[in-house]
């Protein structure tokens, strides 16, 4: 009699102990590991194939929060996927995993064989190129690879071809730009940041998702109750560009400014990735930075934000202190990323300094519900790159409705940039260079779930490409690709890593 389909599907630690249940009784165990989300002859195949490695095929099915591959990615929820894998014959235990981390289910798990598909081998060689050679071990643990045999069929191009997933304009953009780069040639390109010696100075701060239900209106005030459900705390600004530099990059500096009194350091430090080096200076009058928003779990709404802060600039004594490190320390970098919130901590002597010592610049200056129309781009002079919203440059320009073209060519040329990139949302990005030569992208994303932290991450992708010589088209390019992927990010939950952006722009080549 075939088992219930329910039967098959398992949560993560009963598929742990049934396996080594399984092994114990000396039946082989494969595993196979993706996403699932079309179920095509490719697949068939693929299974099968696995099936006859051993006596049990489970099969471990990618959470849509860690699928990032590809445009419109999943079509079908999880739950769906799990029950359409847990319908066919040959598998016998489906289970939904996280993919945080690139296969870390198979050394949870340890299967005998873990069985990879014939459709993405020379991709993912290419993409987890580490975890498939030297660091195999560290990943797989005993179990053996096998790769079925098959005909390659790509799920991603599949959807990208019949599901009408972007506009004429987009499909039109993206064959005219597969035509010029291929994706080994952007592979090698992002490959080799990884040398680059990058120092981020900016302002840091911690992020606080406080998520809650409105249960009634007050009766003594004009105001809706809310019931607290939850809370998520992460570590933003310039300790989520840190991040994302650091899947780029091996050597990363930050200096940031902290409160004295309940810094945060504990959990900030923990926060970043092992390879980001911090420098910490701290100020005796103001806290450390905390934004505070209060979030309709039901509706994925914003209802309001509190600010924890002191915005006045740091103190004379404190600045000089500063501005010694930065001599001293600026001139053994390649680039200088400047992440400036508005916050008190970047004075006009340090961004003197900034000016006089980098070797190139870049600046990203932030306009927020703290120094909205304060914080202009144009008290820098020379960067070599700025990257801005819409909204910061029309500030910048005072200028609400003239054409954007145009603006961002103006405040180029004020603040003299090598190279500008202005994020305009959904109508993607506008670059210019100092010859005047205009890029326009169109966005790639499908998918919104949260849209704070993505232009950090534009930013911290962009900059090391600037500074390694990339051509402006395809700098925004893999600008976009990342804010595609950061929008499907609660807030600085997770960096975009490396090998997510990869596998996207190798289904968006397609």
């Amino acid at each position: 009699m075939k088992p219930l389909i329910e039967n098959k599907v398992l949560l993560l630690d009963e598929l742990i102990k049934k396996v080594k249940a399984l092994k114990q009784t000396g039946k082989v165990v494969v595993q196979s590991h993706g996403i699932f989300d079309l179920v095509h002859p490719g697949i068939i195949q693929h299974l099968n194939s696995a099936k006859k490695q051993g006596d049990v095929l489970i099969v471990t099915v990618v959470k849509d929060k860690d699928v990032r591959r590809g445009p419109g990615r999943p079509i079908f929820p999880e739950n769906l996927r799990v029950e359409n894998v847990a319908s066919l014959e040959q598998v016998d235990y489906v289970c939904s995993v996280d993919d945080d981390m690139p296969f870390r289910c198979v050394k949870i798990i340890k299967p005998d064989i873990f069985a990879k598909g014939q459709a993405y081998k020379e991709r993912d060689k290419e993409i987890h190129g580490k975890i498939f050679e030297e660091e195999r071990e560290l990943y797989f643990g005993k179990s053996k690879i096998y790769e079925t045999a098959g005909f390659s069929f790509s799920s991603s191009l599949v959807i990208k071809d019949f599901l009408n997933i972007y506009s004429e304009e987009t499909k039109i953009f993206l064959k005219t730009f597969s035509e010029k780069y291929g994706f080994h040639d952007i592979l090698e390109k992002i490959n080799n940041l990884q040398k680059l010696k990058v120092l981020l100075i900016g302002e840091g701060f911690i992020d606080e998702y406080q998520y809650c239900e409105p249960i009634g209106k007050s009766s003594k005030a004009h105001l809706v109750v809310n019931k607290y459900l939850s809370h998520e705390i992460f570590a933003g600004g310039a300790f989520a560009i840190a991040n994302h530099l650091a899947g780029l990059c091996d050597d990363i500096q930050l200096i940031s400014l902290l409160g004295n009194n309940d810094s945060k350091e504990r959990f900030i430090m923990t926060s970043l990735k092992p390879n980001v080096k911090a420098k910490f200076f701290y100020r005796d009058d103001g806290p450390a930075i905390v934004k505070k928003r209060y979030i309709n779990q039901y509706l994925n709404q914003k209802l309001f934000e509190v600010n924890y802060l002191n915005d006045d600039y740091i103190n004379e004594d404190l600045e000089t202190t500063i501005i010694g490190y930065l001599k001293s320390t600026i001139p053994s970098y390649d680039v200088v990323l400047i992440s400036d919130f508005g916050h008190g901590f970047i004075t006009n002597k340090i961004i003197s300094v900034i000016e006089e010592s980098s070797v190139k610049f870049a600046v990203n200056t932030q306009t927020n519900g703290a120094n909205a129309g304060y914080n202009m781009i144009t008290k820098y002079h020379n960067p070599t790159y700025v990257c801005l919203d819409e909204s910061e440059v029309r500030l910048a320009a005072r200028e609400r409705y003239a054409d954007i073209e145009a603006i961002a060519k103006s405040v180029a040329r004020a603040v003299s940039s090598d190279y500008f990139i202005v994020t305009r949302g959904k109508k993607g990005s506008i670059g210019i260079n100092r010859g005047g030569e205009v890029n326009r992208t169109p966005v790639f994303s499908t998918k919104v779930v949260d849209t704070v932290g993505a232009g950090d991450a534009f930013f911290a992708y962009t900059v090391p490409c600037i500074a390694q010589g990339m051509p402006l088209d395809l700098v925004s390019f893999i600008g976009n690709a990342v804010g595609a992927l950061a929008v499907q990010i609660v807030c600085n939950r997770k960096p975009v890593e490396k090998h997510e952006f990869l596998e996207f722009i190798h289904a968006l080549l397609k």
